[in-house]
């Protein structure tokens, strides 16, 4: 995709499309007075007609304006003027896009960007732009036989902009976004992917492809014999059950000389049929999704490479499927960490803390400055929060805000939950140092306690992505989240934001 901003009026643009939007009570946006005031007065008459709605989630398609050079205008209600948030602003970018996304059109300029949007900058318009764009435009269909429904074929999407001032920030916020975009996607692809295809070993090699001729990222993986002679017993345990070998894939982006690096460890659970604690069938298709945290690491690491980031970044996934056979873990069997710790598996289906106990202790060769795991790994967080908001829980107070406000900012929100001694004391076991679960209250809190007792010296944060790694029902997939938040808290610390 191709960028340009632009100060001309959005009428006087040869475009293929133009975006612009009114709000509720016949209120034009500044791109729609220009284009109405070209066009001599046709946004209103169609707007007191009713062929034109301010409703936020509408968009009409007009064609052949007089005075107006672009053959098209995308109109999108933008709801109350006083409301007209960044959410909102991505969600009008989203209706505008998918109306787009119906026609032939290559080239479309957003006039959109002209909007006053509380607390967002033209770099941040930007890069909403691009991101909002790029979810509508994304498609999946890697696994589809026969005729494919063609791409769109946009290809170059225009910003307007004030004053030439602002050129930069919003080139800079473009350029961002279309990062994260292909980190994005890129999670997307692989959560999408079935879990006949998408094997612990298919993620490996995804992630030794991105380092091909990239001279700061590198990729390391480790196979069983070498993970056994860590003495990874948690996560081998998880393995047992299955005939496809577990990898522990380790990737590092050197972009800030001898600084301490950024750990992020992805849970990789590429199918998880709970084990001997075997899931129910309804639903089990979607523990193909179980491996997103991986996905969205991985992504992460694919958006910082892209965009060249002045930061050191480690990614670190245990990858395993979770099946049930004669040679699978039990209930009750315990099992020996990295640590040294032992723990009582009382249910196998509670595995991904099992995995990313092992991929933390493992962490602690690179001295993190701060280290980061995210994994889809409690129902009880979607109790908790549902699919609109990530649980983090942190050792750390002020790295518990970085993600949070990052998050802000990002329009890929988290929310803050606890710790704390008197949750830890629910893993306690008569048998093992402690149990992988806690009963049946806090079971997202108790998750991240077991966590916990593999962390102690790092600044450390764990993120729950059940609820919004993906999506069911008739839109069933992969989000891509949280690949926006991860990446902007890591742009903001390489000092790369304006």
């Amino acid at each position: 995709m191709e960028y340009f901003t632009t100060t001309s009026k959005p009428s006087r643009r040869a475009v293929d499309c133009v975006i612009v939007g009114v709000y509720n009570r016949g209120k034009l946006g500044a791109g729609a007075i220009d284009i109405d005031k070209a066009s001599k007065g046709e946004i209103r008459r169609l707007i007191k007609s009713g062929d034109v709605s301010s409703q936020a989630g509408r968009c009409a398609m007009l064609t052949g304006l007089p005075g107006v050079k672009s053959s098209r205008v995308a109109v999108v209600g933008l709801g109350k003027s006083g409301a007209f948030d960044a959410k909102q602003f991505r969600r009008a970018v989203a209706t505008a896009t998918q109306a787009i996304s119906r026609t032939k059109a290559k080239q479309v300029l957003n006039s959109l960007t002209l909007e006053p949007v509380s607390g967002a900058s033209p770099y941040y318009l930007a890069r909403h732009s691009v991101e909002a764009t790029g979810e509508v435009l994304y498609r999946f269909t890697k696994m589809k036989s026969g005729r494919k429904k063609a791409a769109s074929p946009l290809n170059k999407i225009g910003l307007s902009i004030l004053k030439k001032g602002d050129a930069a920030r919003s080139m800079l916020g473009a350029t961002h976004g279309d990062g994260i975009v292909a980190g994005a996607s890129l999670a997307r692809d692989l959560g999408n992917l079935p879990a006949n295809v998408c094997t612990p070993a298919y993620l490996a090699r995804t992630a030794k492809n991105l380092a091909m001729g990239n001279g700061k990222l590198s990729t390391r993986v480790l196979n069983e014999t070498e993970m056994k002679r860590l003495g990874m017993g948690s996560l081998l345990s998880v393995t047992a059950g299955t005939r496809e070998p577990a990898k522990l894939i380790v990737m590092q982006y050197k972009g800030a000389g001898s600084d301490k690096p950024v750990v992020l460890v992805g849970k990789g659970v590429t199918f998880d049929a709970g084990g001997i604690s075997l899931k129910p069938g309804l639903g089990m298709d979607e523990m193909k999704f179980d491996m997103c945290g991986a996905a969205s690491v991985i992504g992460t690491m694919a958006a910082v490479a892209r965009m060249k980031l002045p930061i050191n970044l480690n990614v670190v996934v245990p990858a395993v499927e979770n099946l049930p056979s004669g040679t699978a873990t039990k209930p009750g069997d315990i099992v020996k960490s990295m640590s040294g710790q032992t723990i009582e598996v009382l249910n196998t289906d509670a595995e991904g803390r099992l995995i990313l106990c092992d991929a933390l202790t493992y962490s602690r060769r690179f001295k993190p400055a701060a280290i980061i795991d995210v994994a889809t790994l409690t129902g009880a967080c979607v109790i908790a929060l549902g699919a609109h908001r990530t649980a983090v829980m942190s050792n750390d107070d002020a790295l518990r805000s970085e993600l949070l406000t990052a998050g802000d900012n990002a329009e890929d929100r988290a929310w803050p939950m606890p710790l704390g001694d008197d949750y830890a004391e629910q893993l306690k076991s008569n048998f093992a140092d402690m149990a992988n679960i806690g009963g049946p209250g806090a079971g997202a809190v108790t998750a991240a306690c077991f966590l916990g007792k593999f962390t102690d010296g790092m600044k450390w944060a764990h993120m729950d992505i059940a609820g919004t790694a993906w999506k069911s029902g008739a839109k069933k997939g992969a989000s891509g989240r949280p690949v926006p938040l991860l990446t902007e808290m890591l742009l903001a610390r390489s000092g790369a934001l304006p």
